[in-house]
């Protein structure tokens, strides 16, 4: 793609995107890495996007021996899918700055987290949405250590609700760099704060167990960095 390019060239949409060799790689080694675990602490329940490299990501881990053994089938939940960026999918910055310029200017007004591009969404869009999903998982698997395997900005929404940020403090977090392919963040419940009732951020963007296999530590391809 060239410096100047208005449009992303994807053959696929990007639900049906598939997880490069690479991204494999990267999964196999999440699995490896969680499989070095004792079985009491792997993930039991796997709640995973429906977007093609989210599900095959997940499924490589199982494959590695990443969750328990008595880890029931993974859970595809549509809630953890990607921000839809709507009519300017697909488009670069400067696509979107040269054919859309009153959309560019929205964004810079309202910002990221609260702009909706027509037929897209918000960070606030995907927030309500996951909402939904949390509920759903403290539902039905309260007590199980639950894998979520998903996309950037739902990573950076999950930080957002479960920690009770504000929208500076999550776009803080945003702007120091994008969340690492295949990186882990945990979440773990501290005894001492059980009052509270929110677990606790263990660690983010971890990647240690994609840099002792000696890949190269990637992140999220920024086709729709600006939408983003």
């Amino acid at each position: 793609m060239s410096s100047g390019a208005t449009h992303i060239d994807i053959a696929e949409r990007d639900v049906d995107v598939p997880l490069s060799a690479l991204g494999e790689e990267q999964a196999q080694a999440v699995g490896q890495w969680f499989a070095e675990m004792p079985v009491s602490e792997r993930p039991d329940v796997v709640f995973v996007s429906p977007y093609a490299r989210a599900v095959k990501t997940a499924t490589l881990i199982h494959a590695e021996g990443g969750v328990s053994d008595d880890a029931i089938e993974l859970s595809v939940d549509e809630r953890l899918r990607e921000k839809e960026f709507g009519i300017l999918d697909r488009l670069t910055r400067a696509g979107i700055e040269n054919l859309y310029p009153d959309q560019a200017e929205f964004r810079r007004i309202l910002g990221k987290f609260y702009h909706r591009p027509p037929a897209g969404e918000s960070w606030c869009d995907v927030i309500l949405r996951l909402r939904s999903a949390l509920d759903t998982i403290c539902l039905h698997h309260a007590g199980s250590r639950v894998l979520i395997v998903g996309h950037q900005v739902v990573v950076l929404c999950l930080r957002y609700l479960i920690e009770n940020m504000t929208e500076q403090q999550i776009l803080d977090i945003d702007a120091q760099g994008d969340v690492a392919n295949c990186s882990v963040t945990e979440y773990a419940f501290d005894p001492d704060q059980v009052a509270s009732g929110r677990p606790v951020l263990v660690r983010y963007n971890f990647v240690a167990h994609v840099q002792r296999e000696n890949m190269k530590v990637t992140a999220e391809p920024d086709a729709n960095v600006a939408a983003r």
